[in-house]
């Protein structure tokens, strides 16, 4: 007997137990493509996550004070711990000077509140050289009828988030519209909590850049930053442009060199690979859920199979008598759980490619940002998957083939 009618025997004792054996193929079914929606995602999410890196200049290093240690109360009710350097001009020229820098852009960040047409909004403000802008997100787009009044102390701009805030109906605000800012302080002399409060008109609302930091925030002139939020001349952070993306390595080095860990410094590249590696991470998580329910569904398979081999003892039995070899009862048995492995397998694999756009629609209505993210198949891990459930289906039949080939004809034939 060949394999084609190996097969055709095994498809029919599969048929004659209809409900069992897609039962058992939906097992694998489930096993498989919860795996290929899984890794379909994972590889989308990190394939838009390096696309929205590929937007941010290559050559930004952003560099803040570390904090002194012990400097605060740690359950949280004492006063921050202070910074060990004050970022200040003269750090500012200093890093200025150093080789390989093509340009340093100090920045006073807080948060404010933002009121406009009888409504609130909690952001954030980046108060730099708006023109800057350019500089950290060399892609950086504006709606028509936007302009950068960098030497305007009442221009504002608006990010998209914020002029368009997720799941309203109606813009916050719009280009040309006055609003309102109030940022909120505690007086360093009286310890009462004091405002300060300005008025400004929006002059710009940026488009989404990919940059978390120019994406969430309004930007003012820095001259207007200092002065609304108390700085006192004390940058937040300070953003250095190495002249290209190759210098800076070196640039970072020369910025040790002189602070040593007493500055925090960042760059797109490190970010990037911290992302990278959490995305690792919970690819491994996902993936050995996915290879949970997979073998689930291989004691499906062993389970079935083991069920075959007590229900058809007497057929076993005949096929002996009259001169089938425990070679071909073998097959027989693995046959039929490698066509469970192969329907189930096939079958996950349309079910996973549907269940991952599903998961990445459900992720994208949680976050707006993330709307073009799309879930991408490689076909080797494809691949991967599919052998995978097929080898486990196939090894999970091996002990119920094995006891059925090792059934001495006799025993089956006597057996009610």
């Amino acid at each position: 007997m060949n394999i084609k009618e190996i097969f055709a025997l095994s498809i029919d004792a599969l048929r004659e137990r209809k409900t069992r054996s897609a039962l058992t193929i939906m097992m694998v079914v489930v096993g498989s493509s919860l795996m290929v929606a899984l890794n379909g995602m994972t590889a989308g999410f990190s394939n838009f996550i390096n696309f929205q890196f590929s937007k941010l200049a290559p050559n930004i290093l952003f560099v803040t004070s570390a904090q002194s240690e012990g400097g605060g109360d740690p359950f949280g009710g004492g006063p921050p711990p202070a910074p060990k350097i004050t970022l200040n001009e003269a750090v500012v020229s200093r890093i200025r000077s150093l080789p390989f820098v093509s340009d340093v852009i100090p920045s006073y960040q807080a948060g404010i509140t933002l009121e406009a047409g009888g409504k609130k909004a909690d952001t954030t403000v980046f108060s730099i050289d708006p023109q800057k802008l350019y500089v950290i997100a060399p892609t950086i787009e504006f709606v028509e009828g936007s302009s950068i009044r960098q030497n305007d102390p009442s221009a504002i701009l608006l990010s998209d988030r914020v002029a368009n805030p997720p799941g309203e109906n109606t813009p916050f605000a719009v280009v040309g519209q006055t609003i309102r800012a109030t940022y909120t302080f505690v007086d360093p002399d009286t310890g009462k909590q004091e405002s300060e409060s300005r008025s400004f008109v929006v002059s710009g609302i940026m488009e989404p850049t990919g940059n978390p930091t120019i994406d969430s925030a309004v930007v003012f002139n820095r001259i207007t930053g200092n002065a609304m939020l108390q700085k006192a001349g004390k940058y937040d952070a300070i953003l250095v442009a190495a002249e290209s993306g190759e210098f800076v390595d070196a640039v970072e080095e020369e910025i040790r060199r002189l602070y040593g860990n007493d500055i925090g410094i960042t760059t797109p590249e490190a970010i990037l690979e911290t992302i990278n590696e959490f995305i690792a991470g919970f690819s491994s998580f996902t993936t050995s859920i996915a290879l949970v329910a997979l073998l689930v569904g291989a004691v499906g398979i062993i389970t079935t199979l083991y069920t075959s081999v007590t229900e058809r003892i007497r057929e076993i039995g005949t096929m002996k008598a009259i001169g089938a070899q425990n070679s071909f009862i073998l097959v027989l048995f693995l046959s039929e759980a490698l066509t469970i492995g192969i329907i189930g397998a096939t079958a996950g694999m349309g079910v996973g490619v549907m269940g991952g756009y599903v998961l990445i629609a459900g992720f994208a209505s949680q976050d707006p940002s993330s709307q073009n993210m799309t879930p991408v198949f490689l076909p080797q891990d494809m691949g991967t998957v599919w052998g995978l459930s097929v080898g486990l289906s196939v090894l999970a039949g091996m002990y119920p083939a094995w006891r059925a080939s090792r059934t001495p004809p006799i025993v089956a034939l006597r057996r009610e």
